[in-house]
């Protein structure tokens, strides 16, 4: 099923490590590990895996700052899954804006973690497979080609995550349509379990990269009660 896809696991304690590595071998994974940030990098330098299982408290390099790193290379495509702690939602939502593809809350299920693992790989190998050419949605100045993977403002590029640009893409095509936080999970990461949060952060960050005041944001709508909205102002594309 995951063609042997290898995942990277990177947590200072050995226990973690060894327990979920075991679950993914179960899963049918190529397993690697990693104690510490830097150990991490190097892993990845010599051979980038599919996925990196990623624990944000590491000695040293800090698992946010092997995040920005791997964010910032030549490795920039590989999946991110984080493991964090229950009170760390700062460090939760500054992965997530990093670039980060999910993250999993310690304590965790071993099984929950592996289901992730194989939602985000999934995902990922969705978008990198090659499809017939789509139409580019066009909105006044704001542009997303789909099937180049591109988006732009008044002609300048917008750099955007993976995610951003997947949710920016759908909700421009589908102007005028409310979607709740668990609609957005679904139908964007192809979850039907996680974090609604996830969503929320991903708004907040395509709204300061596409809104003229994300304060008062005229594209991304907050439908309250609901989820959110994309109002078109002048559409030409499908």
């Amino acid at each position: 099923m995951n063609e042997q896809a290898s995942v990277l696991v990177v947590d200072d304690d050995l226990t973690v490590r060894e327990v979920v590595g075991r679950y993914l071998e179960r899963a049918g994974y190529r397993v690697g590990m990693a104690g510490d940030g830097l150990t991490a990098l190097q892993a990845v330098q010599a051979a980038t895996p599919d996925l990196v299982v990623l624990d944000l408290t590491l000695p040293g390099l800090s698992g946010l700052e092997v995040c920005r790193q791997l964010r910032a290379g030549k490795d920039a495509r590989v999946a991110i899954v984080m493991l964090t702690a229950l009170g760390e939602e700062e460090d939760r939502v500054a992965g997530l804006e990093l670039g980060a593809d999910d993250y999993v809350t310690k304590p965790f299920s071993p099984r929950e973690l592996v289901l992730r693992v194989g939602s985000v790989l999934r995902r990922s190998k969705d978008v990198q497979r090659p499809s017939a050419p789509t139409p580019a949605v066009v909105d006044g100045g704001l542009e997303v080609d789909v099937s180049a993977r591109r988006a732009s403002l008044d002609g300048a590029p917008l750099a955007l995550t993976s995610r951003e640009f997947d949710l920016l893409a759908f909700l421009m095509r589908h102007p005028g349509q409310a979607f709740t936080r668990a609609g957005l999970l679904e139908q964007v990461w192809g979850w039907d379990f996680g974090d609604q949060s996830t969503v929320t952060v991903h708004v907040r960050r395509l709204r300061e990269k596409v809104e003229v005041d994300p304060t008062q944001p005229q594209r991304i709508s907050t439908v309250w009660g609901v989820g959110y909205r994309y109002d078109q102002a002048t559409a030409t594309g499908a």
